[in-house]
């Protein structure tokens, strides 16, 4: 699914983006998605995003499953009641 995204840009690079695009007979968008492509492979080294590797861990918690459970039972619990007298 395409999103739609405004940036503010230098007229060099309109032009630059318009020109590119001219010469290589594809849209500026395909220039635009190409060259963030291209470029995230130079930073990171690889095509992908490692999703699982970028966020392993992030789960971990210092409180045990059932202790955040009661938490938030407890939290939810207070707000009903409070609403609904």
């Amino acid at each position: 699914m395409d999103k739609i995204m405004s940036t503010r840009v230098d007229e060099s690079v309109t032009f630059l983006l318009d020109h590119l695009a001219q010469k290589l007979h594809t849209s500026k968008k395909n220039v635009v998605e190409t060259a963030i492509r291209m470029y995230s492979e130079k930073v990171n080294g690889q095509n992908d995003f490692d999703t699982f590797k970028e966020t392993c861990g992030v789960w971990k918690r210092d409180e045990s499953a059932s202790a955040t459970i009661k938490k938030a039972r407890k939290t939810f619990n207070s707000s009903f009641t409070r609403h609904c007298l």
